[in-house]
């Protein structure tokens, strides 16, 4: 079978993941995931990928612009793997996402 006959009949793993991702639920644990992972390692490019995929997820780009009043270029910019959201925008995504920033302790924080 050649290459192009398999890819014509296999859904991509990107395909799948945004379909995933419409449900409430999934997107809510692969943010959180990727959010610790940052958290972790401080690499910001696995959570910026996430929310860009939440973003495709529901409804693309020009969607999560209208919601957040940004242009949309610039969220192709900042959610991309080089991205450097301000806290500002970042706020802006998360809340046009259905999401907000919180502040919780860090439970493997030393008591003291």
């Amino acid at each position: 079978m050649s290459k192009s006959k398999i890819l014509k009949n296999t859904a991509s793993y990107h395909d799948e993941l945004i379909e995933s991702l419409k449900k409430p639920r999934e997107a809510d644990l692969y943010l959180s995931v990727a959010m610790e992972e940052y958290q972790d390692d401080g690499d910001a490019e696995a959570l910026l990928v996430a929310l860009r995929n939440i973003a495709e997820a529901r409804g693309g780009m020009g969607q999560l612009a209208k919601k957040t009043h940004l242009n949309r270029q610039n969220l192709y910019s900042v959610l991309s793997k080089k991205g450097n959201p301000t806290l500002d925008t970042f706020g802006l995504i998360l809340k046009g996402l259905g999401y907000k920033l919180a502040i919780q302790p860090d439970a493997t924080r030393k008591a003291g």
